[in-house]
């Protein structure tokens, strides 16, 4: 994945990056980012568990639907 000459321009972006924000900005930066990242997969997973709970739903609803009017229970 990463050969010699992709380490060396990580090496020295990585550099540059300490240099022009300071380490402790570059140690908030981190943890903002790893925040964002777990919002972004919780949002995903919660609109996820949505979509599956309508399509169940509407599928419940359908088979009520096409059942023979003899066998629907009534509540």
């Amino acid at each position: 994945m990463f050969g010699p000459k992709e380490i060396v321009v990580v090496l020295v972006v990585l550099v540059i990056v300490l240099m022009v924000f300071g380490p402790k900005r570059v140690k908030s930066l981190g943890s903002e980012l790893g925040n964002a990242i777990k919002g972004f997969r919780s949002a995903v997973r919660e609109k996820e568990a949505a979509q599956t709970s309508d399509a169940g739903e509407e599928l419940r609803t359908v088979a009520d639907e096409s059942a023979p009017a003899d066998t629907k229970q009534r509540v």
